[in-house]
């Protein structure tokens, strides 16, 4: 934090440092694992974009507190309440302007939601919204209803995700964003770095750091090198194995979930047999304390333990490759082609250790006969595979992480598991059933209806291959006063680092 003006003297009294040299280097360099391709905000869901984006450039309606107990917490509204059954009213906050000096008001919200949704756009918000049909209305300059079918108990959680830009913005993706946040990108060299600079007219607080620096480095030893010597301040994601140094090093909570995607569309995965080899042939504790950190849970569910209507009787599928080889050998006495080349679709950077858990889970795939050929792509190329529509008709298992750290399963289960959803692989009438009763449901009913889905997807689908819910470790320099939360994994609020 920054010191006052008595310690300040005292500091100076006993060191050489002038004054200047005190307080000048309020610029901060991030080290990530992943280039961007993007700088839109409607991506801004996506890590690597959220991590520059998200409440720096482009702020949302509403947040939610993961440093302490404030629950959902104002940003651009101010307050919100239900007008209606299915409507909520947003009451939003006024001298608020954009960075190119227009005034934020209602119909900047009514064209972000829009926009976002738009068939002419792939916005990855969009999807967090599917399944619910939502309509906004400008009420007046600083008012807006959204009206929600099915209705929606927490629609202003909801809304911490859908990040404002000007009406005027067009429905393509631009380079060259527009936001409310206390920085504007000011630089942005493909292949070297992005650079962003503190307004000096944001509504809010200013922030202490006045300007930060984000480098890609894909190895995790280098990234953390790179604080280590002072190159940079902050990496937000480093191996366990390089997290080697108590004063520098961080374990925090981290809200994504590993897994394969299993298509079941295309033979042999169609078959649930096979899907349950595919489950039963990988050696998930072998990970946990090797090339994953210590932490490290196996995973029952697509979202964490902390969410609602987790189901604690769903077991983890158990480490057995002979069970394994006894049903695919079942299914191909049925005539399914359990020979068929399956691709492994992995993404370079998703997290530290990557290509080494996808060599080793194509490895236990291949022991127990399965024919797998792996592809490990960058993160514009995976898109592809991971949402509709998918690049091509052939088996596929396509590796991914999940992250929700919102506590509630509406942000996870319509587009991921829903007949109609972006990144499902199967359809399922029971499915579909459960999520739309759980979306729309409240309280105690809530909570059971998402619980019974997570048994029903895990034990009698068959659906994915439930990986880990994950553990990060960031680099931090001396100089920077930040802990990472659980948010760090997909934001990185410039706001909320201080200097020591």
């Amino acid at each position: 934090m920054k010191h006052t003006t008595a310690l300040a003297g005292l500091l100076l009294a006993s060191t050489t440092l002038s004054p200047a040299m005190a307080q000048e280097n309020t610029d901060v360099t991030v080290v990530l694992a992943e280039e961007v391709d993007l700088v839109e905000p409607c991506m801004a869901t996506r890590s690597n974009i959220g991590r520059i984006v998200l409440q720096n450039i482009s702020e949302t309606l509403t947040e939610l507190d993961v440093r302490g107990d404030k629950g959902l917490m104002p940003r651009l509204a101010e307050s919100w309440e239900m007008t209606g059954e299915g409507t909520w009213r947003f009451h939003l906050r006024e001298g608020v302007t954009f960075s190119d000096g227009t005034a934020f008001d209602a119909e900047d919200v009514k064209h972000s939601f829009e926009r976002a949704g738009s068939d002419q756009i792939t916005c990855e918000i969009s999807r967090y919204y599917e399944g619910i049909e939502i309509t906004p209305t400008v009420v007046d300059a600083q008012t807006i209803d959204f009206a929600t079918e099915p209705a929606q108990p927490i629609l202003p959680l909801l809304m911490s995700l859908l990040t404002i830009v000007p009406s005027e913005t067009p429905i393509e993706f631009t380079r060259d964003p527009i936001g409310t946040g206390p920085f504007i990108l000011s630089e942005w060299n493909p292949g070297q770095d992005i650079k962003l600079t503190r307004r000096d007219d944001y509504w809010g607080e200013a922030p202490e750091v006045s300007g930060a620096t984000y480098l890609f480095r894909s190895d995790a030893a280098v990234r953390a090198a790179m604080v280590q010597t002072g190159e940079a301040d902050i990496a937000p994601s480093i191996s366990a194995t390089d997290a080697t140094d108590p004063a520098l090093d961080f374990a925090y909570p981290n809200s994504e979930t590993t897994y394969l995607r299993i298509d079941q569309n295309v033979a042999p995965l169609g078959d649930k047999r096979v899907r349950e080899a595919l489950n039963l042939a990988l050696d998930r504790e072998a990970f946990i304390g090797t090339i994953l950190a210590e932490g490290t849970q196996i995973a029952t569910a697509i979202t964490p333990p902390t969410t609602l209507g987790w189901n604690p009787d769903v077991k983890a599928w158990p480490y057995d490759p002979e069970k394994a080889r006894d049903l695919l050998a079942e299914a191909a006495a049925d005539g399914v082609p359990v020979d068929t080349t399956i691709s492994l679709i992995g993404r370079t950077g998703n997290f530290p250790g990557a290509t080494e858990v996808f060599e080793a889970i194509q490895a236990m795939l291949s022991d127990v006969g399965f024919n797998v050929e792996l592809q490990m792509v960058e993160v514009a190329e995976h898109e592809q595979y991971y949402s509709k529509p998918y690049v091509e008709d052939r088996p596929i298992l396509v590796g991914a992480q999940h992250d929700n750290s919102r506590g509630d399963p509406v942000f996870s289960m319509y587009f991921k598991y829903h007949s109609d959803g972006r990144q499902a692989g199967f359809s399922d009438p029971k499915v579909d059933e459960l999520i739309e009763a759980a979306t729309a449901a409240t309280g105690d009913e809530r909570s059971a209806l998402w619980s019974e889905l997570f048994a029903y997807l895990h034990d009698e689908v068959v659906a994915d291959v439930l990986l880990f819910h994950m553990v990060g470790h960031a680099r931090v320099s001396e100089r920077v006063d930040f802990t990472p939360t659980i948010a760090t994994n997909s934001s990185l609020q410039l706001s909320e680092i201080g200097f020591k």
